[in-house]
Parts: C-alpha cells; sequence; structure tokens
C-alpha cells in the first residue's frame, strides 16, 4: 500500500500497521474525581508487577492540570483504578505553575525517574509558556518528589532558534549502550518555536528532537529528527511526542502531526535504521490513525504512546480537545 523507499542500501515498501480501536474507547474518560474532572490527556504506560502504570495529566475544574496515575491489570484495560495526582504544581512565578503535564517515567540509577512539561503562568506567550521539563524521583511509582524547583531541560541549545523558550516532552526515553559499557540515555520530546497564529503555516511549528544525558540530570547533544513537511497536509504544521520502539531490523515510532488538512492532530508513522533518520513515505502513506468516526475522535488523534503486550503492539492515545474527551487505545499484529 506505499512506494518503496530506501534505509541504507535495502529498499523496502513503507508499510503502516493496521490499527484496531478498541470498541470500548474511551478506555479513561474524564471525571473519574476532582483531579481530573475536564480531561484526561498525555498517556504513558509502564508495565510493572502484572499491571499497567498509567501516567496521564489530568484537569481539575479550573483547568489546572497536574500529573495523575490509574493502574489495571494487564490484558483488562477497561478496568482502571484511578489513584489520583501525583505531582502538585509549582510557586509563584515558577516554569510550572499552571500545569504538570506529558509525563515521561524511566528507571535510571536505581530510581523511578519522572520527567514532566511545565506550563508557566505567562499565558501571552502561547506555546512559549512551556518553559521547561521538570524532573521527579520515586522508589514505588506511588509517592513522587521533584529534584527541583527548576527545570533539568530548557527549549535552548538550538543554533536555528537561539532565543527559544518553547519546550514539551511526548516521547520515552530510550536506552543506547555505550562501548565503554555505559548506558546512554536519549530522550525523545517536542521543541516548540515561534509565537501564536491563527495560520497554522504562519510563525509557529512544533517539531521531534532529542537530547542525551548519562545521568538524566544533564542533558546535551540536542537534534532535530523529525520536522514538518509542507507536503503532507496533515502534517505540515507540527510533529510531535514521537514514541519509538525497537525492531528485529531497526526502528518503528508513531507520532502526532498538526496540519491543514484536519486543523488538528492525527497519529502518523515513522520507521528508521538507527533512531534518528527517519523515513515516512510518500504524502498520505503514514497516516495511521486519523480522526475516526466515533464522536470522541472525531476531530483529533494525539499524543500516542505503543507497549507490546502478548506479542501485539498497544497503542494508548487521545481524542479531541487534546483529551478533554478522554484516552483511547487500540492494538495491532508487528509489521514482519
Amino acid at each position: 500500500m506505499a512506494a518503496s523507499i530506501t534505509y541504507g542500501a535495502e529498499e523496502k515498501h513503507f508499510r503502516i500497521h493496521q490499527w484496531q480501536r478498541d470498541a470500548r474507547n474511551p478506555i479513561l474518560p474524564p471525571g473519574g474525581g476532582d483531579f481530573d474532572v475536564k480531561c484526561c490527556m498525555n498517556p504513558y504506560v509502564v508495565t510493572h508487577e502484572g499491571q499497567y502504570w498509567l501516567f496521564y495529566a489530568g484537569a481539575d475544574a479550573k483547568n489546572h492540570r497536574r500529573i495523575c496515575l490509574a493502574t489495571c491489570p494487564i490484558g483488562d484495560v477497561g478496568s482502571w483504578k484511578r489513584h489520583g495526582s501525583l505531582l502538585e504544581l509549582g510557586g509563584k512565578g515558577s516554569f510550572d505553575e499552571r500545569w504538570t503535564v506529558l509525563p515521561c517515567v524511566h528507571r535510571i540509577g536505581g530510581k523511578w525517574h519522572m520527567y514532566y512539561t511545565g506550563l508557566s503562568a505567562d499565558s501571552g506567550a502561547g506555546l512559549q509558556a512551556f518553559r521547561g521539563i521538570g524532573l521527579a524521583t520515586s522508589d514505588d511509582l506511588l509517592h513522587w518528589k521533584k529534584t527541583s524547583d527548576e527545570p533539568v531541560l530548557l527549549g535552548d541549545g538550538y543554533p536555528e532558534w537561539p532565543n527559544n523558550k518553547g519546550i514539551a516532552g511526548g516521547g520515552p526515553i530510550i536506552e543506547v549502550p555505550q562501548p565503554d559499557g555505559r548506558t546512554l540515555y536519549r530522550m525523545y520530546y517536542t521543541l516548540a518555536t515561534g509565537t501564536p497564529s491563527k495560520d497554522l503555516l504562519v510563525g509557529q511549528a512544533k517539531q521531534a528532537v532529542i537530547a542525551h544525558s548519562y545521568d538524566g540530570i544533564t542533558w546535551t547533544d540536542r537534534r532535530v529528527v523529525l520536522r514538518p513537511r509542507l507536503d503532507a497536509p496533515y502534517e505540515n504544521a507540527a510533529t510531535i511526542a514521537l514514541n519509538c520502539w525497537k525492531t528485529k531490523t531497526g526502528w518503528r515510532a508513531l507520532y502526532a502531526g498538526i496540519g491543514t488538512q484536519f486543523g488538528a492532530y492525527s497519529i502518523c508513522e515513522a520507521a528508521s535504521d538507527d533512531g534518528l533518520k527517519w523515513e515516512r513515505g510518500a504524502p498520505g502513506e503514514n497516516l495511521a490513525l486519523p480522526p475516526g468516526p466515533a464522536a470522541w475522535e472525531n476531530k483529533m488523534t494525539c499524543y500516542p504512546h505503543i507497549v507490546q503486550e502478548d506479542g501485539k503492539l498497544r497503542l494508548f492515545y487521545c481524542g479531541n480537545g487534546y483529551g478533554a474527551t478522554g484516552i483511547g487505545t487500540a492494538i495491532a499484529e508487528p509489521l514482519s
């Protein structure tokens, strides 16, 4: 169902997974408590002790958003126990005064690390009000403590955008073994550049980027790995939340693209030999999960996250309004 593209010296056909939406969607709608009465967004799932630990951002009645947790037995994604919010907002003037969103959870140095995106009170700055990625740690995945009032990663370090502040999470951390025996951690996240505009193609953009660290605190070697492409109308304004996983032959990824076709996000696929250079095929070939017929996701699909379950791939994602209608799931057979 696609044209030929080249990965290194070997020619292959670009294919996408055949995602089957769960009939129970949304499996985690808003309203489980005061902590998520208006929104359930940004799913990030950890498999631990026979359960799915679903970290997400919940919005209270005043639209303050905090990282929350829900758990369920693996294989029973219709039975969630909500544990409430895990992180309080920052103090006045802090980078996370209004929101803590976009969790990314990974075990580093014997502790669980949770990276989250903060929204400052500078609402007039648009995307530039997302001022940093903060860090909290835990021994048990339930109780979390911020390591600092300051972020560990900022939206700077890119010569192309020397004064940029906008930054958001949305991707995972992968481990890259080094020749000297150390582990290099690679974080996939989003760089938000420019200023707000009613025209999606003017003045603002979001691209998938990476940074590297040996300790989970100091991040260096920032690079852009996936940009919007003007000839694909569903992703000509933004490419965010690049979520990748290892396959037998390389890497696959899901991400959210935004463009003029839908005027909102849709979920797309990409493939790579090394997790750095990504192929998407010709325009139209990599649109994997566009807005669907169901009312909860008929305008938007976004913030994908992947886990492997019994030899299949399980996708968690958000629907309309960046999670205002909740979190859903889909499943697919891995591509051979």
